[in-house]
């Protein structure tokens, strides 16, 4: 192929984020201890573990986690620790997803934002069982091969070689000097 038209286009393949997606959840988990609970005294969530796999238009986040409950029971003279391990698969949907990407080359990728929490645990009606509120919140990236078109010129339009550039910051290069590192934050 010749160069011969004034402009050209090429398509470089890349890797690049191709889709991306975050999801907020309140899910609900009935725990039911050996004892009838009086009352909870605490919940708490631990062992968070998780991936993600790549399903359909989506991510699926796949995890557990383990539900400890202090509660009291015998009319509040005694307390105990219920332990469960909890599953679940949260489907992650991408806000936007580039059509032309390799299939082929899929990655995909998930950030708990919000780790499981309690944010309520209550005694159910009956009395036998506990009833936990909990909130999380996912960020996934689908990363892949794509396609991305640069135009080429005939002419040289970048010939810089003989060129000198004086790079001055401000009124003498030191405006960098006094910047707080420190409160500079990466943001996702």
């Amino acid at each position: 192929m010749s160069l011969s038209h004034k402009h050209q286009c090429r398509e470089i393949i890349t890797k690049a984020i191709c889709g991306k997606g975050r999801k907020f959840s309140t899910v609900t988990h009935t725990v039911t201890p050996p004892n009838n609970p009086t009352s909870i005294l605490g919940a708490w969530i631990i062992n968070h573990q998780y991936e993600a796999v790549a399903a359909g238009d989506g991510i699926e986040v796949i995890g557990t986690y383990d539900v400890n409950i202090w509660y009291s029971y015998d009319k509040n003279s005694q307390t105990d620790v219920a332990k469960e391990t909890v599953s679940y698969v949260e489907r992650v949907p991408l806000s936007y997803l580039d059509p032309k990407h390799r299939a082929s080359t899929v990655e995909v990728s998930a950030e708990a934002t919000q780790e499981p929490s309690c944010v309520e645990a209550s005694v159910s009606s009956n009395g036998t069982s506990v009833i936990l509120r909990v909130e999380r919140e996912f960020a996934v990236e689908l990363v892949a091969e794509t396609k991305v078109v640069v135009k080429v010129c005939s002419h040289h339009h970048g010939d810089y070689e003989d060129k000198e550039f004086d790079y001055v910051l401000g009124d003498g290069g030191d405006d960098y000097e006094d910047l707080d590192y420190e409160g500079l934050e990466d943001e996702l």
